[in-house]
């Protein structure tokens, strides 16, 4: 009997996709196995978005091969270097691109029928359309669940692959994301968590305008659903209407992505992405959403970044005083526009500046946890430590990127429930308390 495991690299867009492909295994009737040394095959979803993440591919496909697996390849690694790729790991028996991971169950067939023959489906321009058909064979079940409402990418920013791995942008219609919202909540999902490469544009190419606020608006209609949260936004897509939807809809959690990415107009404008002082809408986004947490992304080290342009950044970033902070330091990818540009930032300036604005943040999140001692947060129940206490998470914190709320309690609590959690004390990402 043939088992087939997968290991998924790479973001929650990915997961989903691996998902698919699970659930689509199971339905053309294969055994699936959460143990690779146990199968026979080996799907790697692999991920493609900077240096770092192709080389866990790379090592984890390595490792397979040489351990003797029947290594598949699917995703953003297999589109970007194609036969590239084959030609280097020769062992690997077949290769799907991100928009043919589709065709895993037939692809496995066909293995089987010609003796693992290599097979190489790559689509020279992606075009992705979710398999409403399938339903998804979920790799980690817990209170919360990612939706993809859309994928690829109309943007061209300077430093970023996926609109080539990706393809344009392709929106899901309503009816089907929230079939598939109804159907994770039966299973005991309290949180859905909304992911695109720009979760903001959502409709625009189905119903000719932006539709983000009225799928928040319907899905907020589902009972047995507790948190709907949103990211992945796009600075000039959050307008008032999608505003309006987070602070007056109560399932819709008070918090927001919104990679920024630079402060600088000169290096937004190399960036190719919206060249503005985002102060204002800062400012706004506080205003009309009472109490949000906002969570953003910085590039330190992109091509030319002078050390006056990162001190702009860093005093943005100082009197700005994001809830959460991500930082980057510049990944050169071959086929950006920022790979052809001169004045590229040495390794050591780029870590030297990553590490600078990361303390900055450090210190603006321990503050900001400071300040919920003695609130009353309601947060999800997650699951135990060894030690004793309760994991949760307020609706500040999106799951496996932020932080954690530590409970100490006598109580039975449920996976998935929301309690009321008194905090006692903070660390600089984590909160402590006690349930009421």
């Amino acid at each position: 009997m043939t088992k087939i495991a997968l290991i998924n690299h790479g973001c929650a867009k990915n997961l989903v996709d691996s998902e698919l492909m699970l659930g689509h295994l199971i339905q053309k009737g294969y055994e699936i196995t959460l143990d690779e040394n146990d199968a026979n095959i080996v799907i790697v979803n692999t991920c493609s978005f900077i240096h770092d993440a192709e080389k866990e591919s790379v090592n984890t496909i390595l490792q397979l091969t040489n351990a003797g697996k029947k290594v598949i390849v699917t995703g953003c690694l297999a589109q970007k270097h194609k036969e590239e790729l084959k030609q280097s790991i020769p062992e690997v028996v077949a290769m799907l691109g991100t928009t043919d991971f589709i065709q895993i169950a037939e692809t496995i067939d066909e293995l089987i029928r010609n003796d693992f023959k290599y097979i190489s489906s790559i689509s020279e321009k992606p075009n992705y359309a979710y398999p409403e058909n399938i339903e998804r064979q979920q790799i980690t079940m817990g209170s919360s669940s990612y939706i993809k409402i859309a994928d690829g990418c109309n943007y061209n920013c300077g430093y970023c692959i996926i609109p080539k791995l990706r393809g344009k942008y392709h929106s899901r219609k309503i009816e089907d994301i929230v079939r598939e919202a109804n159907n994770l909540a039966s299973k005991g999902v309290t949180e859905i968590v909304l992911i695109a490469q720009d979760s903001t544009s959502y409709g625009i190419d189905l119903y000719g305008k932006r539709m983000l606020a009225k799928l928040l608006q319907e899905l907020n209609k589902i009972d047995s659903l507790s948190w709907i949260r949103i990211m992945y936004a796009y600075p000039t897509n959050v307008d008032d209407e999608l505003l309006d939807s987070i602070n007056t809809l109560d399932k819709v959690v008070k918090y927001i992505d919104l990679p920024l990415q630079h402060s600088n107009i000169e290096l937004l404008k190399l960036m190719n992405r919206p060249a503005t002082d985002y102060r204002k809408m800062i400012l706004n986004i506080r205003e009309k959403v009472p109490n949000i947490a906002i969570r953003t992304a910085f590039i330190v080290g992109y091509p030319t970044e002078t050390d006056e342009q990162f001190e702009d950044l860093y005093k943005f970033v100082e009197e700005m005083q994001f809830d959460r902070m991500g930082v980057f330091e510049y990944s050169r990818e071959k086929g950006t526009y920022s790979d052809k540009l001169t004045g590229h930032i040495s390794a050591k300036t780029k870590h030297s500046r990553y590490n600078k604005l990361m303390k900055l943040q450090q210190k603006i999140s321990f503050e900001n946890n400071k300040k919920k001692i003695g609130q009353i947060l309601p947060c999800i129940i997650e699951g135990y430590t060894d030690d004793g206490f309760v994991i949760a998470r307020s609706q500040y914190d999106a799951p496996e990127i932020d932080g954690l709320v530590y409970i100490k309690t006598s109580n039975d609590v449920v996976p998935g429930d929301i309690e009321n959690v008194l905090i006692k004390s903070n660390t600089e990402y984590d909160l402590y308390g006690e349930i009421l």
